[in-house]
């Protein structure tokens, strides 16, 4: 019997050390796997022991909400009969897009912009003579329309004034029309690049500086696409904020879209964007969108790393749209951001934020004129479904009314 002692023994504490390391394994396995590639020449190997990982979260099971209507609304939804008492997540039903552009366009003619209201009332009256026309040209530069664009719209002005002779209500806020939606020019593509390319899903990046609003675009967005059937995944490669992370997922569990994310603050942006474009290929999504971290424009070093960041995507998928985020009521400040990120990564789309009765309508032109990259996407408040596709012509009616 006192042969077998030690033999007992050893067997029990191999039992012991084995079911410790249980759950050890399912937590690591729950993590998924980490980008162990060096990804640049200057960027360290990531190490296992570093501590951590990348989150591929599951698709959330959840029970679908009432659906809201165009009038406040909210209409009745089956929900299953044992759904109750389960912990589930309510999914939002996202508005459809017309519904969008119509309450957003309704909400911009109510706001208190200067550009449309201001020429209408300068150009109606009874006499135009250069002190008019000099007040013309400073509305122009107030709305934040830029100095070429201004110049281009007086002398525009000021030609057809003299053609037509009248200057009747009709005819100018007509004559109006025209000239502004030739400057905020409808031929720009402004469609999104949100289809899936042969085996691999589109890739979105979005970037920006903190504060305008980028975490919360890419949720709206995220809305947007659902509302048109696609299958989204996000990636949270904004590792630096606090609790960005969870703001996304927590977007993205509104409407039934997984989430991507580091289990550590302060993870490498790079390999969090890898692995979300590396888990949309595995699961056949249609469209991939990675949040970036805020970054001032003026430090060299997170530009960099910015552009490292899409580097590291390219070595799974091509990056099908950069959306640039900007906040419309910084004006002048925003088109100089705009032109430092352009140095940086191929913007290939703006998307302008509280653009309502705080903004000034003129940095759309602006903006365009500067770049060349169209304006894609607007939004004109904080809820939920406050982002629409732009469109030049309703943009231009929205002032003028």
């Amino acid at each position: 019997m006192n042969d077998f002692l030690p033999i007992i023994l050893s067997i029990l504490a191999a039992l012991v050390v084995v079911g410790g390391l249980v759950p050890v394994l399912l937590k690591a396995r729950k993590s998924g796997a980490k980008y162990p590639g060096t990804r640049d020449a200057n960027d360290p190997v990531q190490s296992s022991a570093a501590g951590g990982g990348t989150l591929v979260e599951d698709r959330p099971d959840a029970v679908k909400a009432p659906a809201p209507t165009f009038d406040g609304t909210v209409e009745d939804t089956d929900v299953p009969d044992d759904a109750a008492g389960l912990e589930t997540i309510a999914i939002d039903t996202p508005a459809p897009v017309e519904g969008r552009l119509t309450r957003l366009r309704a909400r911009l003619i109510k706001s208190n912009n200067i550009l449309g209201k201001g020429l209408l009332a300068l150009l109606s009256g009874d006499k135009i003579d250069e002190n008019v026309w000099d007040e013309v040209e400073e509305t122009l530069l107030l709305a934040d329309l830029g100095t070429e664009p201004t110049m281009q719209l007086v002398d525009a002005l000021r030609e057809r004034v003299k053609v037509l002779g009248t200057r009747s209500p009709e005819d100018v806020k007509a004559m109006l029309r025209e000239e502004l939606i030739k400057l905020v020019d409808p031929g720009m593509d402004r469609s999104l690049n949100v289809e899936r390319k042969g085996d691999r899903p589109a890739v979105v990046l979005v970037v920006g500086v903190n504060g305008v609003g980028k975490t919360t675009t890419v949720g709206k967005l995220a809305r947007v696409l659902v509302a048109e059937d696609k299958d989204v995944l996000l990636g949270a490669a904004d590792t630096f904020r606090a609790a960005a992370a969870e703001q996304l997922a927590t977007w993205g569990q509104r409407v039934g879209v997984p989430t991507v994310k580091s289990d550590i603050d302060g993870a490498d942006p790079a390999s969090v964007a890898y692995e979300a474009v590396k888990a949309g290929i595995d699961q056949e999504v249609d469209v991939v969108m990675v949040d970036t971290a805020g970054r001032l424009q003026n430090k060299t070093g997170l530009m960099d790393e910015l552009g490292k960041v899409k580097r590291v995507i390219e070595k799974l998928a091509e990056v099908d749209e950069v959306l640039l985020v900007l906040d419309a009521t910084t004006g002048q400040n925003g088109l100089n951001q705009a032109r430092v990120f352009a140095e940086v990564v191929n913007i290939t789309g703006i998307v302008l934020t509280k653009l309502d009765g705080t903004a000034k309508g003129g940095i759309v032109v602006a903006i365009q004129k500067s770049l060349g990259v169209p304006v894609k996407l607007i939004g004109l408040g904080e809820g939920p479904d406050d982002l629409a596709p732009f469109d030049a012509e309703s943009f231009v009616d929205a002032l003028l009314n």
